[in-house]
């Protein structure tokens, strides 16, 4: 068969075929009287061959020895095959992916296509000061995609760079808080940590309802910072968890001053009194629970707190008498009583 047929047939063109027969790798068995090539069964067979591992991703010379060596085993091959194809996937998925974030942040010239590589390129880096550089690196009016900081500031381990990403992601507008909360509901405890320590810089009521669910999550850290962004909100059901964290002494003096702002309300300050008054007889035998409880009383406005003071300076625990007893002199001092 001449190569005219032979490309018609096996569907590769006269000038492949003539570099194959160049390689070494199909060359045809027989020449007519006027030096043609003329294919026989077998050498079309090898052909569709060649095809067959070209279409795998092979390269000619991976196919001239599979071809030729007899003791070429096919399961490395399709092995290294397989691996190089992720790779190339791999790399194919993180350009689509930077290209959906520039076309996500919608830019108005050349000035936002190259703002938002840059930006990409630093936070690919594995120094924590150069991804903290570029997304602190002056933004020349150029408005940053809110869902590529929510992406980055989920992902970020350490807390400088993080902060920094919160910072922006602020400043980014009234997307940041849709582009983070779906991590809110993440399996992953350490994404839900992120997502509210990043909420919690976030304005707006559909931050401070995120703030509120959060405050039942499972892990006493995601509770904690929702109790304590939610509380400086006035959010008042964060009042349990701040009590908790005051009790456990876990940020208990920030949980106090936030305890204190909410109690310049009195129906909230009758409920926080409540709590504390209920968690100082919970705790008979754990004098550094009263102690803490009795510090966190002071944090409370006018004479809320006074009459629980006065209880606690009648302590058995010296201690906890002595600074009962000097919080509530303070109290009694304070302009206003």
């Amino acid at each position: 068969m001449l190569i005219g047929e032979v490309a018609r047939r096996a569907g590769v063109s006269t000038r492949m075929l003539r570099h194959y027969d160049a390689l070494g790798l199909v060359r045809p068995t027989g020449r007519t009287v006027g030096g043609y090539r003329e294919y026989s069964e077998a050498d079309i067979r090898r052909i569709f061959h060649v095809e067959g591992l070209r279409s795998l991703g092979m390269s000619l010379r991976q196919i001239g020895r599979a071809l030729e060596d007899p003791a070429f085993t096919p399961a490395a091959l399709v092995g290294d095959l397989v691996r190089r194809t992720e790779d190339r996937l791999k790399r194919e998925q993180e350009l689509l992916e930077r290209l959906r974030t520039i076309d996500a942040s919608a830019p108005s010239g050349w000035q936002g296509v190259l703002r938002v590589v840059e930006l990409l390129h630093g936070l690919d880096s594995p120094r924590a000061a150069r991804r903290q550089q570029a997304v602190l690196a002056p933004a020349e009016d150029v408005p940053l995609p809110a869902e590529l900081l929510a992406r980055a500031v989920l992902a970020e381990a350490d807390p400088n760079v993080a902060g920094a990403l919160r910072w922006a992601l602020a400043r980014a507008g009234s997307d940041g808080v849709a582009s983070v909360a779906p991590a809110v509901r993440s399996a992953d405890v350490a994404i839900r940590r992120r997502a509210i320590l990043a909420i919690a810089e976030l304005p707006g009521d559909e931050a401070t309802a995120l703030l509120a669910d959060a405050l039942g999550d499972a892990d006493p850290d995601v509770r904690r910072h929702a109790a304590l962004a939610a509380g400086r909100r006035g959010t008042a059901a964060a009042t349990p968890v701040l009590v908790a964290m005051v009790v456990e002494g876990t940020n208990d003096v920030e949980a106090a001053e936030v305890l204190g702002t909410l109690a310049r309300d009195p129906a909230r300050a009758e409920r926080i009194l409540g709590a504390f008054a209920g968690e100082i007889a919970g705790h008979p035998a754990d004098p550094a629970v009263r102690i803490r409880v009795a510090q966190a009383l002071a944090e409370l406005p006018g004479t809320t707190a006074h009459a629980l003071l006065r209880q606690l300076a009648g302590d058995e625990d010296r201690a906890v008498a002595l600074i009962a007893s000097a919080l509530a002199g303070v109290l009694e001092e304070r302009p206003g009583r």
